[in-house]
């Protein structure tokens, strides 16, 4: 699955590496064409590979969890779909530099998609380990001649 990933990620990026060569061979024939907006297959082949990060073994997955087809689909045409629009708004031309923040807003917006989506195992192993340190104290600061109080410390570090 991380192959077909790979492979989406790849065909996506020959794509853009084959506009890039073709812009440049027309500009110095003085002939113009406009990369902007891109073709709906553009568009699906950016979703596609989207669905595949978010739903197979990758970076983020590994970091964040793998999240369902069903859901990655949803989520996928609401990053392309939102990254679309705010790179037609800001866009000042039609040239390489909006496809540049169309694909930025993108890989932004995925990324804030699985932060918000649950924290990194880190982060909640940390929590834990602060968690128990704070509790710690908090029986270390009892009075010893108070054992009831030490005992629900002791109950509350289990639970």
């Amino acid at each position: 699955m991380a192959a077909e990933t790979d492979a989406s990620n790849s065909a996506v990026q020959l794509e853009m590496q084959e506009a890039l060569d073709t812009i440049n061979k027309l500009e110095k024939r003085n002939i113009s064409f406009s990369i902007w907006p891109p073709s709906q297959h553009t568009r699906d082949v950016v979703r596609k590979g989207l669905v595949d990060t978010l739903s197979t073994t990758s970076i983020l997955s590994k970091r964040y969890g793998i999240v369902p087809t069903e859901e990655a689909i949803a989520v996928a045409e609401l990053i392309e779909d939102e990254a679309f629009v705010a790179s037609s708004t800001s866009a000042e031309d039609d040239g390489i530099e909006v496809i540049q923040a169309y694909s930025k807003e993108i890989s932004k917006r995925m990324l804030d998609r699985m932060k918000s989506r649950s924290a990194p195992p880190e982060t909640a192993s940390t929590l834990e380990e602060e968690s128990c340190v704070t509790t710690a104290t908090s029986a270390n600061s009892a009075s010893s001649d108070d054992e009831s109080s030490t005992v629900e410390v002791a109950e509350s570090q289990t639970i």
